[in-house]
């Protein structure tokens, strides 16, 4: 198994309120599934596995970066302002897809997902090229990631 990924990652909670049982699904989902499988190569550094912390602070995404027995390696901050669009168009278009699931015909259903996908994958490739100059990481990494950052953003 390589050593350029993530192990353990966990979420700053004090930048979040609450949240309902559908978005703490699609956090441990997305936690789950990119522990299971991610690539995620720190430039410069020879080490990993890693442990990240993601959270927000000072209106930016902060990553902070340990070895697997967390020990502090470096600690990456990312400004939000670019993805504050994608992130409320995202927001709506969730919020579409919910509501039509319980009144919709399944292709209504299924053109608002193609935006839903759409929306998210744009999110996905912006955070893969802010980070790209610092870590590298593959596009299902950059999905996982996009999702959580989401997350962060819901004040409940």
């Amino acid at each position: 198994m390589s050593r350029q990924r993530i192990v353990k990652l966990t979420l700053d909670e004090r930048t979040v309120v609450r949240r309902n049982a559908d978005i703490e699904h699609e956090r441990k989902v997305a936690i789950f599934d990119l522990l299971e499988e991610n690539t995620f190569t720190l430039i410069g550094h020879e080490g990993g596995p890693y442990a990240i912390q993601l959270g927000i602070e000072d209106n930016r995404l902060s990553l902070a970066i340990a070895a697997e027995d967390e020990t502090p390696i470096e600690r990456i901050l990312l400004p939000l302002s670019p993805f504050r669009g994608i992130v409320r168009d995202y927001f709506l278009i969730c919020e579409s897809y919910f509501d039509a699931i319980k009144r919709l015909s399944p292709m209504q259903i299924e053109a608002i997902d193609m935006g839903r996908r759409g929306l998210h994958n744009e999110g996905s490739t912006l955070l893969q090229d802010r980070l790209a100059e610092r870590i590298t990481l593959d596009f299902s990494t950059a999905r996982r990631l996009f999702t959580l950052l989401c997350v962060l953003h819901i004040r409940g």
